[in-house]
């Protein structure tokens, strides 16, 4: 009785449910529209928001009805839960779509109906809501469905409110967002206008860090928008700003975005003052500042690029340049001789800002994470009066530049001269000097203070010199304390008599400008005995060399070296234990800015990475080097990237495919001869380390197809024609039928030499025409069909060599064959008109076995026989029949 009662219950429910359903079927759209919409059911009201389009789309044709849906999706807009209304804002996009397909019947639907609630979203109080709109909001741009009236009088302004000061955080910060996404969509006029002076605000929020780091992480698209004037004028001195900021993630998104910056500028903002900036950032305290200020290093080195930049660089064997100038930017590129100044005035007086680089290289030198940008920032008079007095004399010929007078307290002792620092220069000698040194006092005092600087952080750093980042730090910042005593006039010791400076332990060294640690690894460097001078010559004179192939004047040299030290496996431990890899990454960017006439400045640090123990590395050359060798010509290609190349070729298979997916762009920029070598060695990337990567075979297959062109007929008959018929045999379908393209375009090649021809299709008919495997059969009538449709050879010769061994596959036991046999005729000869003509020897055999296919016992291979001949091409058709069968 209990189970009759409960099926007497299910029974009613179930009449009451389909009496509601035959109910909602009676009413119009609106009408159901009106029942759900002030329903108390949440999950009513969220279907209603979902079917708001379908209910357009049924009404579309009244005007009217389409208005009255659109005032109560204003109704449903003011709904109080919060999941309804995203549920109605994530159906604004597509509703405003079909507002716009039907213009004509409601026309202002959008702007007037569905921007508002666009707009009022925005700040709405359920972060839900907020962000839907926010999407939404992207949508509609991105689609240009606002009009730029409605853009820049309802959206813009409502924005720039929510990013007030006394607006809430997340809200401000969320809008600070939309405006800088929206900035490219809205172009440079409404940005500037509206957005611009607000974006400057927001960077020095000086209580919510998330809206400064919100502007740095954009701060490269504002600049595009806006242009190189407004960039520079306003945007500048804020970026210099976040690159400084107490927060180490602000600092991340500035470096991060570097190079979008970069592009926005002149090319003297962004030698001058943006290079010692990055410096900066390179060396911050912050791990994670250094990481992505090293990964963004390539990028923004290949914003120096120019169509100019070529012009008038070359190199000499004696390290000098002539006929362009050097902008340096560290110590180590300083005149090794005052008889260098005049020749850098003669070069200074066509590009004047040259002083003003070195000086900004200074600062970069000596700076460290956030007081490095507030040395170089452009509001401080004092840094401009130093950098002017700098200019006065920095420029002054050898004979009028004031030089102070070599005190007992400036001597460097012997072994100074060939300490860490001073290893990359060689001894000068003595030089009578008949100079009026009496303008010391004019020297300026920034470096000096600069140094005081630089001893206070090397002195505090130094009880936790255990920590690698710590260290690290200590040597950026010794570095840059040497370069500022050089550039202070230091360098001038080095010109007092070797027998002064006996007495490396004398109370006359300069202590003052030197680290503990720095004076204790100069200890160490002492020499005693003349031989041992004469054998540190020797290194010193190798590493002065090596130390002038590194330097070029195309982009800052303080920048480069940063680069090429990238490799450094230091760098791993204290920076990114993948920075490497991305040196790699970035280095075919970095050779183009530099040039082929530079590359020497990279050979070093390429060989150290085509070398490096991690794959990933190695990968990443291999994928760019084809990349690499288009930028150096094949000179440079044949002489340092073959062998790098040859080693590729036997590293694992994740590098080796790098070089087989861009095997044809490589050998193509090589000499024929060399070139030809590589034929030997095809037949190696049949052999993998996994036998169950086919995507290997199948890459080299369609690498083979380009390679045709590149080799003579001979060649392709005695190398490539061995490794498709090996490709044809593969145990994976994809590879087969990549293969038998290959083998179609092989015949087209051997077309031109009818002895390989007649040769190479004798070949074909016995290695799979009379195959023991079906597949091999199938594979002759589907290379049967290539070579007919994209013209391979003649039809006399297919006629003769090729027609009637396939006619004898007609009799092939394997219905999959004779199918393909039937589409081959039917849709590929018969089009033919050649085949057609009665005066043919072979038409009378083609018919027959044509009419023995429309009477085949298989339904399939009936159909494709008696099918009139379609225009669509058989390869995708044959392709779906066969490849199931596999």
């Amino acid at each position: 009785m209990a189970d009759l009662s409960l099926l007497q219950d299910s029974q009613e429910d179930t009449d009451g449910l389909l009496d509601f359903v035959s109910q909602d079927e009676m009413l119009t759209p609106l009408g159901r529209l009106d029942k759900y919409i002030s329903s108390e059911n949440v999950f009513n009201r969220q279907m209603v928001a979902r079917s708001l389009l379908d209910t357009l789309r049924a009404v579309s044709e009244d005007e009217r009805e389409c208005v009255s849906v659109l005032e109560r999706i204003d109704r449903l807009a003011d709904d109080s839960e919060p999941t309804v209304r995203a549920e109605l804002m994530e159906q604004i996009p597509h509703i405003a779509i079909f507002c716009q397909e039907n213009r004509p019947s409601i026309p202002f639907a959008f702007s007037k109906y569905l921007l508002p609630i666009v707009v009022r979203y925005l700040a709405d109080q359920n972060n839900l809501v907020r962000k839907t709109s926010q999407a939404a909001l992207l949508v509609l741009l991105e689609q240009e469905l606002i009009e730029r009236g409605d853009v820049e009088s309802l959206v813009c302004p409502v924005l720039v409110d929510l990013t007030a000061p006394d607006s809430n955080d997340d809200v401000k910060t969320e809008a600070m967002a939309i405006i800088c996404k929206m900035a490219p969509m809205v172009g440079k006029d409404i940005t500037e206008r509206l957005f611009l002076p607000r974006f400057c605000e927001m960077c020095c929020d000086c209580r919510m860090f998330h809206v400064r780091k919100v502007c740095a992480a954009n701060f490269g698209d504002i600049c595009s928008v806006v242009g190189g004037e407004a960039t520079e004028e306003l945007l500048l001195p804020r970026f210099f700003q976040l690159c400084s900021d107490n927060v180490w993630g602000v600092r991340k998104a500035c470096a991060e975005c570097f190079m979008t910056v970069s592009s926005a500028t002149s090319p003297e903002v962004r030698r001058t003052k943006l290079s010692s900036l990055f410096i900066s950032l390179i060396s911050d305290p912050s791990r994670w500042v250094r990481q992505a200020a090293f990964q963004s290093l390539g990028q923004f080195i290949s914003t120096f690029a120019s169509p100019t930049s070529n012009a008038g660089q070359y190199f000499r064997d004696e390290g000098e340049w002539s006929g362009s100038q050097t902008h340096s930017t560290s110590a180590d590129a300083a005149p090794e001789t005052p008889a260098a100044c005049p020749q850098q005035e003669e070069h200074d007086s066509h590009n004047p800002s040259v002083c003003e680089e070195q000086d900004a290289a200074d600062v970069a030198e000596e700076g460290g994470g956030e007081q490095t940008a507030e040395v170089l920032s452009a509001d401080d008079p004092c840094c401009a009066d130093a950098d002017a007095d700098a200019d006065s004399q920095q420029c002054l010929p050898e004979e009028t530049q004031p030089s102070p007078e070599p005190s007992e307290e400036q001597q460097i002792p012997e072994q100074e001269l060939f300490n860490s620092f001073h290893y990359w220069r060689t001894p000068i000698p003595q030089i009578d000097l008949d100079l009026e040194l009496q303008e010391e006092d004019k020297r300026p005092s920034a470096p000096a203070l600069g140094r005081k600087q630089l001893e206070e952080l090397i002195e505090n750093l130094e009880p936790h010199i255990d920590d690698p980042d710590v260290k690290a730090q200590v040597d950026v910042l010794t570095a840059a304390l040497r370069a500022t005593a050089l550039d202070s006039g230091l360098e001038d010791a080095f010109l007092e008599p070797r027998a002064a400076q006996s007495n490396p332990f004398s109370s006359q060294q300069p202590s003052e400008h030197l680290s503990y640690d720095t004076q204790r690894r100069d200890c160490s460097l002492h020499v005693t005995r003349d031989d041992e001078d004469s054998d540190v010559s020797d290194s010193s004179l190798n590493a002065e060399e090596e130390r002038r192939s590194k330097q070029q004047d195309v982009v800052p040299q303080a920048l480069l070296d940063q680069y090429l030290s990238m490799t450094d496996p230091s760098r791993a431990q204290t920076v990114d234990m993948e920075i490497a890899k991305h040196c790699a990454y970035s280095l075919p960017g970095v050779a183009l800015t530099l040039g082929r006439q530079n590359w020497h400045c990279l050979r070093d640090t390429y060989e150290t990475l085509a070398s490096d123990m991690q794959w990933k590395v190695r990968r990443t050359l291999a994928f760019s080097i084809h990349e690499l060798a288009l930028i150096l010509g094949d000179q440079l290609t044949a002489a340092h990237l073959v062998p790098i190349f040859n080693s590729f070729l036997k590293d694992l298979d994740e590098v080796r495919i790098g070089v087989l997916k861009h095997l044809y762009d490589f050998l193509k920029l090589l000499h024929q001869d060399t070139r030809r070598k590589y034929l030997y060695q095809l037949q190696e990337f049949l052999v993998t380390d996994n036998s169950r990567n086919w995507r290997f075979r199948s890459e080299l297959a369609e690498q083979l197809v380009l390679l045709l062109e590149l080799y003579s007929a001979q060649d392709v008959h005695d190398y490539l024609r061995p490794l498709a018929l090996c490709l044809c045999t593969d145990r994976v379908s994809s590879v087969r039928w990549t293969s038998y393209r290959l083998v179609s375009e092989i015949i087209r090649k051997l077309s031109s030499c009818s002895s390989l021809l007649v040769s190479f299709l004798g070949e074909l008919v016995d290695k799979f025409c009379h195959s023991s495997k079906w597949s091999g059969r199938q594979a002759f009538a589907f290379v049967c069909q290539l070579s007919i449709e994209e013209e391979c050879l003649s039809l006399d010769q297919f006629s003769e060599h090729l027609l009637p061994p396939l006619l004898q596959l007609a009799s092939d036991p394997v219905p999959n064959v004779r199918v393909l046999l039937a589409k081959t005729l039917r849709q590929t000869l018969l089009e033919r008109e050649y085949f057609l003509n009665s005066s043919n020897c072979q038409q009378e055999a083609l018919e027959h076995t044509l009419v023995s296919l429309q009477t085949d016992v298989d339904k399939d291979v009936k159909y494709f026989a008696s099918i009139h001949p379609c225009s669509t091409r058989l390869n995708e058709d044959a392709m779906s029949t066969t490849s199931s069968t596999y």
